[in-house]
């Protein structure tokens, strides 16, 4: 199955963007009534994010996240099949792009936005750095391949699996002098993690992000991508001023709020499929019953 999904993603490739974004429309409209289980999760994540906003308004971005959440899938066809000039004309990089240059170990904060993988993408195209990405193995090994083969199709990539620990990353930081594009921003449950504030809750967030920047004496910077109708604009922010500190609880608190203020942009765009408040502190109870 794996291969011919490949084979079928493949011949998405060659198709016009405007087409491969109407299919994602239709099938996110589709799958937001066929999968009430990630629709559900979408609609409580943002009742816990937005209570000020109306049933309504939730509603509508659920909707259209799920949209966003399949045309983003269906353009990793030519992100990682189309030629290098297509993804030139399709990518934009905009902000401190200065933050890219020099040899100062940078960690890339790259939260759970459904283009994130056209983010790494472009990054590896405009930037001639070392870089390292972390990632998690799929279930299927042809799909895993694919995946981690689409990753490093431009640049100096080196990927690195969850389950090597910490060391191989800091060495990248500090040997390589390279960028790390890290993504912390999930609920991967209580080993590790603070309860720190996010949208008004309290969210187990690891807080790799500071550890690694002090490790790595490395600066910050947060590269946020969005979905255009043209293919995708990625926006790197200044270094994060006075961070990481002493206060591992305050860096990451800090985070959440940085992440915060971006998801507010562009909201359908954030991954809500992904219960985010599942880990609670000892003695509460779910908010997904």
């Amino acid at each position: 199955m794996g291969k011919l999904f490949i084979g079928w993603m493949w011949l998405m490739s060659h198709l016009p963007l405007s087409v491969l974004r109407g299919l994602g429309w239709l099938m996110g409209r589709v799958l937001f009534y066929l999968v009430p289980s990630r629709r559900r999760i979408a609609l409580r994540n943002l009742e816990l994010c937005f209570p000020e906003a109306s049933a309504e308004q939730r509603r509508a971005w659920a909707k259209q996240s799920f949209v966003v959440f399949c045309q983003t899938w269906l353009d990793r066809s030519w992100l990682w099949f189309a030629p290098q000039k297509t993804l030139e004309k399709r990518t934009r990089m905009t902000g401190a792009l200065e933050e890219l240059e020099g040899d100062t170990p940078t960690i890339i904060f790259a939260p759970h936005f459904y283009s994130m993988d056209a983010g790494g993408t472009a990054l590896t195209i405009y930037c001639s750095r070392p870089f390292t990405s972390i990632f998690s193995t799929q279930p299927n090994a042809d799909v895993d391949a694919w995946i981690r083969k689409g990753r490093q199709r431009f640049g100096d990539v080196r990927m690195l699996n969850r389950d090597d620990g910490i060391k191989p990353i800091i060495a990248s930081l500090r040997k390589d002098h390279g960028l790390l594009y890290l993504l912390p921003d999930m609920d991967f449950g209580p080993s590790d993690s603070l309860f720190v504030p996010y949208f008004g809750q309290v969210a187990a967030t690891i807080p790799s992000l500071s550890r690694f920047a002090r490790l790595g004496k490395a600066k910050v910077i947060g590269m946020y991508t969005r979905l255009t109708p043209e293919g995708y604009e990625v926006t790197i922010s200044p270094a994060w001023q006075d961070f990481p500190t002493d206060d591992v609880v305050a860096d990451t608190t800090r985070q959440n709020r940085e992440l915060e203020a971006r998801i507010r942009t562009m909201v359908p765009q954030y991954y809500w499929v992904h219960k985010r408040f599942k880990t609670r502190p000892e003695g509460e109870p779910s908010l997904y019953s």
